[in-house]
């Protein structure tokens, strides 16, 4: 009769810890299908959308803003005077530094050959003024645009820059297509 019991206590001890590793495992895929539905969209900027505003700089919860400027390489035309880059109306009319538009000096220019120039955005400088957005779109091609960087953002349930966009340019996508860029895009 105490063999009989060590072998129910025994096989109690089996059994709760069976069942409770499966019920560690279950909670832990259930969690893990929670956290996929709830970041199933994030945050993102419709270039069609956006007035160039800059609130982009100042709303997110973040000292840099997760917004930063990007280039649609496809539709731009290389030019040598690029309102992205340039003031449109300059003090006077010269390529120097006083008259580029982005204060940060975000936007970088590289000569290809006359009369083309390369625009590149180093985005660790970038602060999501949209100034250069701004001239390109106003006086250019608009392939300038700015786009949240989901490396950087935090993911907030509801966004502070979407709270105060005047255009109503945030919206939520898919997190497995996180970018909308304008036609001919890849970046």
């Amino acid at each position: 009769m105490v063999d009989n019991n060590k072998k129910t206590r025994r096989d109690f001890l089996r059994g709760a810890l069976r069942n409770g590793s499966l019920a560690v495992i279950g909670g832990l895929v259930g969690l893990g299908l929670f956290k996929g539905r709830v970041n199933a969209n994030v945050w993102q900027i419709d270039p069609y959308k956006c007035t160039y505003c800059g609130k982009c700089t100042t709303a997110c919860v973040l000292e840099e803003s997760a917004v930063k400027c990007v280039h649609s390489y496809d539709i731009c035309g290389y030019c040598r005077i690029c309102f992205g880059f340039f003031e449109a109306q300059p003090p006077a009319l010269n390529e120097g530094a006083e008259n580029q538009r982005c204060p940060m000096g975000a936007l970088q220019r590289t000569y290809v050959e006359d009369p083309y120039y390369e625009y590149k955005i180093d985005e660790s400088l970038c602060n999501g003024c949209a100034k250069c957005v701004d001239g390109c779109n106003t006086f250019g091609n608009g392939s300038l645009h700015l786009q949240v960087r989901h490396d950087r953002c935090v993911g907030c349930n509801q966004c502070a820059i979407a709270l105060v966009c005047p255009s109503e340019a945030f919206q939520r996508v898919p997190a497995e297509q996180p970018y909308l860029f304008k036609k001919g895009d890849n970046v």
